[in-house]
């Protein structure tokens, strides 16, 4: 019987979850490592320089150790600045996660986007070429949040988040007052950002449509592994933290890998 393959989910920290968990519903027949860069947590606090040194190294280590069939870099920040390295240093397949402006500006009606990301990832040259390539005579805005990723970070391991902490990273996206001209459409730029998604959505001043690349990438996942192999895997899933600690989490991450144990 073929073995099941192995796809390697990599974040730097709790973010990537959103992405796994879009996996795992594609990939019920995969073994999954997720890990979580949190020894380096949060990227945004690094400089460019200092993130490609980390990951592309680490990234070999954990290549050797779990031998995926596919990696996904389930990090906006990571995916824009390592993507290109990581793929000239391994034969491995990589899928990165980039804001989705294109899909975003194509479905405006108002014409008024928004990208909230962390703030490297809006400041990123990756970034404003995509508004240049598929802007399609949006007019976009770049909001870079400073401390979204870690609320949401907190708040799914059980710490009480505030509405105004939230609403303070998120209201810088919403520009205009008339229905036919304000924004319309905000790019989660951020995998962390979904966790938060129910109170983005309660918090908006006006509601917009939210665009979380994770649907999208989990297909593109299973197009590059091809055809499902049986049913679910039954090996299970690993959470691995860089950090070494012991998270305790595991009835708060168990429904993100499909309820599956974790090793």
């Amino acid at each position: 019987m073929t073995n099941p393959p192995t796809i390697l989910v990599f974040d730097s920290g709790l973010g990537g979850l959103t992405v796994l968990r879009e996996v795992v519903a594609a990939r019920p027949d995969a073994h999954f490592a997720y890990v979580a860069d949190d020894a380096f947590f949060p990227y945004g606090h690094h400089s460019e320089d200092e993130i490609i040194a980390r990951v592309v190294p680490l990234m070999g280590e954990l290549i050797r150790t779990h031998d995926p069939d596919i990696v996904v870099i389930a990090c906006n920040t990571a995916s824009t600045l390592v993507l290109s390295h990581l793929r000239a240093t391994y034969s491995v397949p990589f899928v990165g996660t980039v804001p989705a402006i294109k899909p975003a500006c194509a479905q405006s009606r108002t014409r008024r986007v928004s990208v909230l990301g962390t703030k490297g990832t809006v400041k990123r040259e990756y970034t404003k070429a995509l508004i240049r390539d598929f802007a399609q005579g949006c007019e976009v805005t770049l909001v870079g949040s400073p401390e979204l990723a870690s609320l949401a970070e907190a708040e799914l391991s059980g710490a009480s988040v505030s509405d105004g902490d939230i609403l303070a990273e998120l209201a810088p996206c919403f520009v205009g007052e008339d229905a036919t001209s304000r924004t319309d459409t905000v790019v989660l730029a951020c995998t962390h950002y979904p966790l938060l998604l129910d109170r983005l959505k309660r918090l908006a001043p006006w509601p917009v449509d939210w665009i979380d690349p994770a649907p999208a990438i989990a297909r593109r996942v299973s197009d590059l592994l091809g055809p499902r192999i049986g049913g679910i895997a039954q090996a299970g899933a690993e959470m691995i933290f860089t950090s070494n600690r012991v998270h305790g989490l595991s009835a708060t991450l168990t429904p993100f890998f499909g309820g599956r144990a974790l090793a």
